[in-house]
């Protein structure tokens, strides 16, 4: 059975750090890449963050590119989201994937990840 479990999130101050991770079980770990996505109350959910199965190559929406780092630790099957400069519209639900790819591709799209975790809660106050 794959799990996915997101941790990490919590309540900072604008300009504070966090540091979200995903711990995954059940699944070939170096075969997936792994994303991160958002969900504001009222919006709609939006990528954040990409890491190629290898993590040799990362993606990021403008919004958050230089402020978070997407990085992977195969050895603990998990991913991690390090987040600085954190902005009271970083405020959101953070939700990791995964989806099948051993040849470097990954995706933006939400729907075509292959699994997903319970989401995490960031807030970001001003």
């Amino acid at each position: 059975q794959v799990q996915l479990v997101d941790s990490g999130g919590g309540l900072v101050q604008a300009g504070g750090s966090l540091r979200l991770s995903c711990a995954t079980s059940g699944l070939y770990f170096r075969n997936y890449a792994m994303g991160w996505f958002r969900q504001a109350p009222g919006q709609e959910r939006e990528f954040v963050a990409a890491i190629t199965y290898n993590g040799r190559s990362t993606y990021y929406a403008d919004s958050v590119r230089g402020r978070f780092t997407i990085s992977r630790d195969n050895a603990l099957n998990t991913a991690f989201l390090q987040m600085n400069s954190l902005r009271p519209e970083d405020t959101a639900i953070y939700t990791c994937a995964a989806v099948q790819s051993s040849w470097g591709i990954v995706t933006r799209v939400y729907s075509q990840y292959d699994y997903y975790g319970q989401g995490t809660q960031v807030t970001v106050s001003s």
